[in-house]
């Protein structure tokens, strides 16, 4: 089965998968850009959604100077370990945003948070927080560019890992009736869902899920081929 994924992977992952038998282009189609960090106060509880608010944070030192030893929240296990590998500790981890802040809801009452993040980013963590009252501040220390690339040969499965890759995907390709797309999430998928009915989501958002959805496909619908 011929894969397309629209990110590089994980050297770990691309090795399973080839293991599997499968053979992989990695084409990327969005890409992240560093944004110049506003100086504001930090607050003690730290919220991070994503791996690249993390790899950023950590990168700069005027931001790790001021995050070091404080509160962790994030969302994804990829971003739990990647915090870890930083020396902090995180208090609770989601595997979404939605679920994440309805812990913080329940938690943090009397907490102030400080959310770093994208400037494109999904709206749950602000928009619910503003309206439970919750002090928060957000630090948007990235953006993700849009990086369309035409391809011209048909794959049997294209793996997304983010809405922003889908919309960058179809700004100049079209989807072919034989392809099947790997989503590794439902936001991701919902995006998707616009364009064909033709995918599966990995039941939870990591890359060991996602091989077991590609793997089942394959079962299904190639190996007795």
């Amino acid at each position: 089965m011929r894969l397309l994924a629209t990110k590089h992977l994980a050297p770990s992952f691309r090795d399973r998968l080839i293991q599997h038998g499968f053979s992989l282009i990695e084409q990327p189609f969005i890409q992240i850009q560093e944004l110049p960090f506003q100086k504001k106060e930090i607050h003690n509880n730290l919220i991070f959604t994503s791996q690249n608010a993390v790899k950023i944070a950590f990168s700069k030192e005027e931001i790790t100077t001021q995050i070091q030893g404080r509160k962790y929240y994030c969302v994804g296990e990829k971003t739990k370990t990647l915090i870890e590998k930083n020396g902090q500790i995180v208090i609770k981890m989601s595997p979404n945003a939605a679920e994440l802040v309805q812990f913080l809801i329940k938690k943090g009452q009397n907490e102030q948070f400080s959310f770093f993040c994208g400037k494109l980013r999904r709206p749950e963590i602000e928009t619910q927080l503003f309206e439970n009252k919750i002090e928060f501040n957000t630090h948007k220390i990235y953006d993700t560019l849009i990086t369309p690339v035409e391809i011209n040969k048909v794959f049997d499965g294209v793996l997304f890992f983010s809405p922003s890759a889908v919309i960058s995907y179809f700004k100049t390709n079209t989807w072919n009736s034989e392809t099947h797309g790997f989503c590794i999430g439902n936001t991701t998928a919902a995006e998707l869902a616009k364009h064909t009915k033709n995918f599966s989501v990995a039941k939870e958002p990591t890359d060991a899920q996602l091989l077991l959805s590609i793997h089942n496909y394959y079962t299904q619908h190639h190996a007795q081929k």
